[in-house]
């Protein structure tokens, strides 16, 4: 059996309390300690401790240190000590010949070609790319991530807040160029300080959980681009790895909110004032009657989608649409008060079949996917406010929007004994695509004789 004449051993990695050298404050540092062939480098890591705090016998930090610092440094120090090992790791399994400043070298190596690509930076790219394939959803979600982070990289510096309307505008290039930080900047701790500063805000548990699937998004790309190291990942991706964030944790499941069979009658019977009501009534009520319809899916109608033998003269009896979120078909039977509300737009929005039904969006001025989502989002946060100035006219306590249609929607049909499966089951469960599947498995006619229970 052939042999080689050299196995490269692996140095070893220790951070250690170096008693040796005391800071004008009287702590002293933490430093990677690298033995390679007994020598020995040291590596500041920028953190240090009292000795009062120090355990000589136990070679640990006091547990009388103040929680939360003592939880924060022993993660950073382990983070330090991670990325050494894992260098260390790197050499020996090459098996070439190396000393300890080799792999202090390696590690310095790993982290400036990581800082090649900042985080804002990253962020931006993503959501520009997003842009560009007419995914404007994305695009969005993408670049408030990258604002809140931004906020936060600058409270955490003391440097200054970003500029305002943050695009590609030279004060923003300035401003990143000067405090953007490294992918590899993300670190447990960073998450973890991060969900502290926004909860301090009072941001909605659900809101906190997409911000944090963003950035782990973010960060899986950067990951398969090669930008960043898998070891530097803060996310638990298995049981074991406790100490990392687990997006799981937080709580996204919402109360179902409706209104009651009275209620919409008293809603039904209310006479808006403005045209702003009255769209924002027939919005309501359309998304009610017809399939609990979201308001973008709705928004985005146009004549060709309604169909039936007295479409032509306003009277349509099915809505054909594909969903915009997911791509799922759907055929519904229109109940005369959807059909009476369409016919009332007719003489306001037909100009042909690709017309759009409500008076939302414009042909001629709407053309991109980002013009199309700003217009959606705009009109959208006026409907739903004039829903609630409408609600509380017609007395009822709960606060009326877009959403509360849907659940209305569904929680009728459950309560006039429907199958569970005919109805949006999704509506008020954690994921769409139950209720999909239910529904693409149903026959029309099953579907359209459920919805008489909403008359």
């Amino acid at each position: 059996m052939a042999t080689t004449e050299h196995k490269e051993g692996k140095a070893t990695v220790k951070v250690v309390y170096y008693t040796y050298k005391t800071l004008a404050d009287g702590t002293h540092p933490f430093m990677v300690r690298i033995t390679k062939d007994r020598k020995l480098k040291y590596i500041a890591t920028g953190q240090n401790l009292h000795p009062k705090y120090w355990n000589p016998l136990k070679k640990e930090v006091r547990k009388s240190y103040p929680e939360p610092g003592r939880d924060r440094l022993l993660k950073k120090l382990a983070e330090w000590e991670a990325k050494y090992s894992g260098a260390a790791d790197t050499l020996a399994e090459a098996d070439e010949q190396h000393d300890a400043p080799a792999v202090a070298a390696k590690a310095i190596e790993g982290r400036k070609a990581a800082r090649r690509v900042k985080l804002l930076a990253y962020c931006d790219e993503l959501s520009n790319g997003y842009l560009k394939s007419g995914q404007a959803g994305n695009a969005t979600v993408y670049r408030d991530l990258r604002n809140q982070l931004a906020k936060f990289v600058a409270a955490e510096a003391n440097a200054p807040a970003p500029p305002a309307g943050r695009g590609k505008t030279d004060a923003w290039a300035d401003w990143l160029s000067r405090h953007d930080v490294p992918l590899d900047r993300v670190t447990v701790a960073f998450c973890h300080e991060w969900e502290q500063t926004l909860r301090a805000t009072g941001i909605k548990e659900i809101t906190l959980s997409l911000r944090f699937r963003t950035l782990r998004a973010v960060l899986n790309q950067a990951i398969a681009a090669g930008l960043l190291k898998a070891t530097a990942y803060p996310f638990a991706r298995t049981v074991a790895e406790k100490h990392k964030l687990q997006v799981g944790k937080f709580d996204v499941s919402t109360g179902k909110r409706a209104i009651s069979r009275d209620e919409l009658r008293t809603f039904e019977a209310l006479e808006p004032t403005t045209q702003r009501q009255r769209l924002a009534k027939d919005v309501f009520l359309f998304s009610f009657y017809g399939g609990g319809i979201n308001f973008v899916d709705l928004a985005q109608l146009r004549w060709r989608n309604l169909s039936g033998s007295a479409a032509e003269t306003g009277k349509p009896d099915r809505l054909h649409y594909v969903r915009q979120k997911t791509g799922g078909k759907f055929s519904l039977r229109l109940l005369a008060p959807a059909a009476e509300i369409v016919a009332a737009y007719r003489a306001l929005t037909y100009a042909s079949a690709e017309s759009y039904v409500f008076p939302i969006l414009d042909l001629a001025k709407h053309v991109t996917p980002a013009q199309v989502k700003n217009r959606l989002h705009k009109v959208l946060g006026q409907v739903n406010d004039d829903l609630k100035e409408l609600g509380q006219l017609a007395g009822i306590t709960t606060p009326l929007t877009t959403y509360v249609a849907r659940h209305t929607f569904a929680t009728t049909l459950r309560m006039s004994g429907a199958a569970t499966a005919v109805i949006s089951q999704a509506m008020g469960h954690k994921s769409e695509a139950v209720t999909e599947v239910y529904l693409n498995g149903f026959a029309s006619e099953v579907i359209d004789s459920a919805f008489d229970s909403l008359l």
